[in-house]
Parts: C-alpha cells; sequence; structure tokens
C-alpha cells in the first residue's frame, strides 16, 4: 500500500454537503473465487464503515465475450475445478460439490449485479451474493442471461420483471463497459506487489493484452489520496488503509447473535458466521446446504426459492 496524491472520484459526490469522507472501490467479478472467499472479510469491513464510507463495486468481467473458448472443455474444467479447491483451501469458502463448466462470460451476471443496484443497496446485495453461489455452491455458472435470472429467481424483495428489463438496458451495459475499463486502468502501485499472500493482487495481463487489477482489489480515495490493497488480504490491511486515510473512521461492528446475523445477512459461509455472529450455532430455522468445503447457511425464507435447495 502507499499513499498518493489522487483526483476526486468520478462517482462521489465529494461536493455534496455531507458525504462521506471515504469512497471504497471494489474491483469485482460475480464469478471469481477470491472475490468469493473474499467476502467474510469485506462484510465485516463494510459493517465497520456502515454510512460513513461511499462503497461502490465496479465489474472488471474476469470471463470476457471475446476471450478463446478452451480447446477440450473437460479437460479445462476439471483444471478449473482442482484450480478452486486449491483457492478454497487458503480462504475456507464453499464450492460445489461438481462444477458443470468454466464460466463462458462474466457479461451476464455482472449486467445482472449492476441491474439490482437500482432497487436498492440489500437487493443488490442479495442479487450479487446468489449470483456468487450459482458457481461457487451450485457449480453452474450464470453465464447466460437465462441463467443469470434464473439465479436471483425468488431473491425476497427483488422486482424480478425489472430487473431482467433493466439488465437488457443500454443504460446498465454502459456501466459495466465503463466499469470494465476501469479495471484495466490500475494505478501504477499494484503493478508490482511484494506481499507474503497466495494471492498477493499484482496487476494482471489479460489475454488481449491489457492489465487489469487482480480480483479482488479494494482501492481506498478521499479527495487527495489513495490507498490500494489488492489480492487476499486479512482483515488488519484494509483497516490499516482506511486508519491511515482516514483516522478513527473505522467503528468496528460487535457480531451479531445467530439469529440476527441470518436475518442480516440471508447467507452465511462458515468463514462469514465466525467473524460477524457469535453464539450457539445454528440459529434453529437455519436452513443446510452442504457443499465439497462446508456448509452454507440459509434464511428460510431465501431457502424457499434458493436452487441448493430445490435441487
Amino acid at each position: 500500500m502507499s499513499g498518493t496524491q489522487d483526483r476526486p472520484p468520478r462517482r462521489v459526490p465529494y461536493a455534496r454537503e455531507g458525504a462521506p469522507p471515504l469512497e471504497v472501490v471494489e474491483y469485482t467479478d460475480p464469478l471469481c473465487p477470491w472475490a468469493w472467499g473474499s467476502e467474510p472479510t469485506f462484510r465485516r469491513l463494510r459493517a465497520a464503515l456502515a454510512d460513513r464510507a461511499y462503497w461502490r463495486r465496479a465489474y472488471a468481467i474476469l470471463f470476457d465475450d471475446d476471450d478463446d473458448p478452451p480447446p477440450d472443455p473437460a479437460a479445462e474444467t476439471a483444471w478449473y475445478a482442482g484450480h478452486l479447491a486449491d483457492i478454497g483451501a487458503y480462504t475456507g469458502a464453499p464450492r460445489a460439490l461438481r462444477l458443470s463448466r468454466v464460466a463462458a462470460s462474466s457479461w451476464p451476471a455482472s449486467l445482472a449485479a449492476r441491474a439490482a443496484e437500482s432497487q436498492g443497496p440489500e437487493i443488490a446485495g442479495r442479487v450479487l451474493r446468489r449470483l456468487r453461489e450459482s458457481v461457487f455452491v451450485l457449480g453452474e455458472p450464470a453465464d447466460t442471461e437465462a441463467l443469470a435470472l434464473r439465479s436471483v429467481r425468488g431473491v425476497p424483495g427483488l422486482d424480478s420483471v425489472r430487473l431482467a428489463r433493466d439488465a437488457a438496458s443500454a443504460g446498465v451495459r454502459e456501466s459495466v463497459h465503463a466499469d470494465r475499463a476501469e479495471a484495466r486502468r490500475p494505478i501504477p502501485e499494484v503493478l508490482s506487489v511484494r506481499e507474503e499472500s497466495p494471492h498477493p493482487g499484482e496487476a494482471k495481463e489479460t489475454p488481449g493484452g491489457e492489465l487489469r487489477y487482480a480480483l479482488p482489489t479494494l482501492l481506498f480515495r478521499t479527495r487527495t489520496e489513495r490507498l490500494a490493497v489488492p489480492g487476499w488480504r486479512p482483515y488488519e490491511a484494509y483497516a490499516a488503509a482506511v486508519d491511515e486515510l482516514c483516522p478513527g473512521l473505522l467503528a468496528e461492528a460487535a457480531p451479531l447473535a445467530p439469529d440476527r446475523a441470518l436475518e442480516r445477512y440471508r447467507s452465511l459461509t462458515e468463514p462469514e458466521r465466525l467473524v460477524l455472529a457469535e453464539g450457539a450455532w445454528p440459529p434453529p430455522h437455519a436452513v443446510r446446504v452442504d457443499t465439497a468445503q462446508g456448509p452454507l447457511w440459509l434464511h428460510p425464507d431465501d431457502a424457499q426459492h434458493h436452487s441448493a435447495v430445490r435441487q
């Protein structure tokens, strides 16, 4: 991490009175395994920042439409399943009992995730979570429009008709295009990263020869400074970045009682519930979904329409 001068982020209304002093940009992809494994830390950080920071996600498009298809899809899938197992050994995040294929495209899931933002942050978070679970719990990546919409069917509070319409709109596609381009302009600080981490977060070269942020990367920005924390990092690395830019802004949130945690987050992995909840686990009404690496716990209202339970 290193501090530097920077212009105000384009999406944060710093001039508006009462605007948060800090922007957090999360470069991510709904189908990225390191981003999935970082969810316990990011959920904890969002709770600790609450409304004192402006958090936005930029969808970097891990699997692009113009990537060459694998010459041997079955071999590619077997290799990638092993890759996910290796990552899961570090993150502890659930992974599917069987992976059907490597995702053909990140665009459908990213468009759906962006479209959901117009229905509020809670709905957007639940939609993104379902999209992540499509590959890492179900093993069926949401890599087509139909699969993306099916994977979020029944999300409590979601207007699915509106989501389908918005996800197909030119405005949402233009917004994700802007995210993709932004992710391919990594700041110099992430071009060379020396950290003791299985995924240190040095900028990646894409098949098209561009550089993009490693996923996930968090970029913390104020009016005048920025700090990047790329790759797989402990909570303390993100907290240190916030404290350096905005001392005293972070207020660690106390763990919730198990039933309140499930009510708040709706879907919890074992690594998540260990940092977000405190008390006898699971709550009596929690619905357990077994994976190849630990259970996923669902709120019963979400479980009624979740593909992992319907199967």
